[in-house]
């Protein structure tokens, strides 16, 4: 008896290190201090440019999105998701992101698989300007399936202290300014299996998306960071709110001073056809809706009244749409 018969293959997992070693390079930044394969990974915290730096970290996971991958064979966006949807986390404090570590686990090692998923945190990395530092490949054949794997991340990005965004300025009359969303992004894939497999396949071709289902559910959790990051500082931001689990309502009331609640415009933006899709094929009420989707917003933006033009110009490559206003509380 040996650990590989025992479902554990540690010559796959030294191969995997070895051919993603050319896609962690690429993320390389000038803060990092370390190889991949130490024990840890080292990054220079002078950070020169800000004179009271503030740490922000964040760790999430892509839910069962994983089961489109799983289901569909495609495994080049999931990590891509995974990354853009852990930017935007810290995004939404203000934060630039520094330096990201990936979990890979799953019950037997597929390198192939296991590359291609890492392949897409790395391209989102470089896209984000974000370093992957490290990470862990673990196989326990004991608690995933055949077939079945799982991907988190912790993202640790940097704000000047003054530049904190956490809502504190968000006043009554301020305007919610939306971002478009790529779909679903990584949030409500449960109710979405329930409600399409049903009635599609997985790769069936929808006229109504213009793609397949697949495709429309794996589009990738778009990053707002190269667009939202340098309004930071300008004066104007007074909250932003990233859109996932618990729609527009749900986030955005996390960042609401007490006494302030939300007057959402309902039906005023497009919404992406993939969750008319998922809401035909299941039935849902537009509450259920509400509660559970982006509904085409992944991110808000809240602004003072007198900043509106000025942001949404600055924004135009998003086409930034209004989603509504923070009110007094009746």
């Amino acid at each position: 008896m040996d650990y590989k018969s025992s479902g554990v293959d540690i010559e796959a997992g030294e191969s995997l290190v070895d051919r993603i070693k050319p896609l962690v390079k690429r993320t390389r930044t000038a803060g990092v201090l370390s190889e991949i394969g130490l024990f840890g990974g080292f990054f220079d915290a002078s950070f020169p440019d800000t004179k009271e730096p503030v740490i922000v970290a964040s760790t999430d996971g892509v839910g069962t999105k994983l089961k489109i991958a799983i289901m569909s064979g495609k495994y080049d966006t999931i990590g891509q998701c995974l990354v853009n949807h852990c930017v935007n986390d810290i995004l939404a404090c203000g934060a630039k992101p520094i330096f990201f570590m990936d979990y890979f686990a799953t019950g037997r090692l597929s390198p192939d698989v296991a590359y291609n998923v890492i392949k897409g945190i790395a391209v989102a990395c470089e896209e984000n300007q974000c370093a992957l530092l490290g990470g862990e490949t673990a196989e326990m054949p004991s608690l995933y399936k055949e077939g079945e794997f799982d991907v988190a991340g912790t993202i640790v990005g940097v704000v000047e202290k003054s530049l904190i965004v956490n809502g504190t300025l968000i006043k009554s009359g301020d305007v919610l300014i939306g971002l478009s969303s790529s779909g679903l992004h990584t949030n409500g894939f449960s109710l979405a299996r329930n409600a399409l497999f049903p009635q599609y396949g997985i790769d069936d071709y929808v006229e109504d998306l213009g793609t397949t289902i697949s495709d429309a559910l794996l589009a990738v959790h778009r990053s707002y960071a190269k667009s939202v990051l340098p309004l930071v500082g300008s004066g104007m931001i007074n909250g932003l709110s990233h859109i996932t689990g618990g729609g527009i309502v749900g986030n955005t009331s996390r960042i609401m001073p007490e006494g302030l609640t939300l007057h959402i415009e309902w039906g005023t933006w497009h919404i992406p056809s993939i969750f008319q899709v998922i809401q035909k094929s299941g039935g849902i009420s537009d509450e259920e809706m509400r509660n559970v989707y982006n509904l085409g917003v992944g991110m808000i933006v809240v602004v003072s009244p007198q900043n509106v033009d000025n942001v949404m110009q600055q924004l135009a490559d998003e086409s930034p749409f209004l989603v509504g206003t923070a009110v007094q509380k009746s």
